[in-house]
């Protein structure tokens, strides 16, 4: 195997182990807090600042993007996602880690749910939500969707312009989720935080992955 193939896989690996361990590190700080039930205090601190600014419009607004973060939407998405990956981009590799990064979220925020049984706040709710409440799934969603998009997309925009209104586009919109769901009142902040550490480590180890396998086969065709 060419070593600059073997240096830059061990680069990728690096990267994303680093970013698996970061994200990883703070989801378990967070986790252990919620279990412990030691982080109640930033959570009504959080929730009391967001819900102070209460009115008709941003209500509106935490609606609208509490829609944009729901499954049926994020399906749609998805599924938009994906035909423009295997149909139009050709991107077929692309296509599998897509579903792992988007699969592997959900089901890790259904065991997580079930394991930490954290019931919803109940201080001010604007909206009715079932189910337990860490991590936040609207969160975890969010991330994993449109964090994969800029993954993908990134390496085709030429203009750095582009790539900065992309990346401001997708941090607006993935904190504008986890935003809405703390003002109407169905997660706790340490929800949202977690659910983007927990989603955050899952991408970035599937990254990893992904880009120690492309070099890999970049390295098997250029041998004789």
């Amino acid at each position: 195997m060419d070593k600059g193939v073997v240096i830059l896989q061990y680069q990728y690996w690096s990267r994303g182990f680093r970013g698996f361990t970061g994200f990883f590190l703070v989801f378990v700080v967070i986790a252990v807090f919620v279990k412990m039930d030691r982080i109640s205090g930033f959570d009504n601190f959080m929730i009391h600042a967001v819900q102070s600014a209460e009115s008709p419009a941003l209500t509106s607004l935490a609606k609208g993007l509490s829609l944009i973060g729901s499954s049926k939407l994020a399906i749609g998405i998805s599924l938009l996602a994906m035909v423009l990956l295997y149909f139009v981009l050709k991107h077929r590799i692309e296509l599998i880690l897509f579903l792992a990064v988007g699969a592997g979220s959900q089901l890790l925020n259904t065991w997580m749910k079930l394991w930490f049984h954290r019931e919803r706040p109940n201080i001010h709710r604007l909206i009715e939500q079932a189910g337990y409440s860490f991590p936040s799934g609207h969160s975890m969603a969010a991330f994993s969707l449109y964090g994969i998009i800029a993954y993908l997309l990134w390496r085709h925009m030429r203009r750095g312009s582009e790539r900065i209104l992309f990346i401001l586009f997708t941090v607006l919109m993935t904190g504008g989720i986890g935003w809405s769901r703390i003002y109407l009142g169905v997660h706790y902040p340490s929800d949202v935080i977690g659910g983007y550490a927990a989603s955050g480590a899952w991408m970035m180890l599937c990254i990893a992955c992904f880009e120690a396998y492309r070099n890999s086969r970049k390295s098997k065709k250029r041998l004789p």
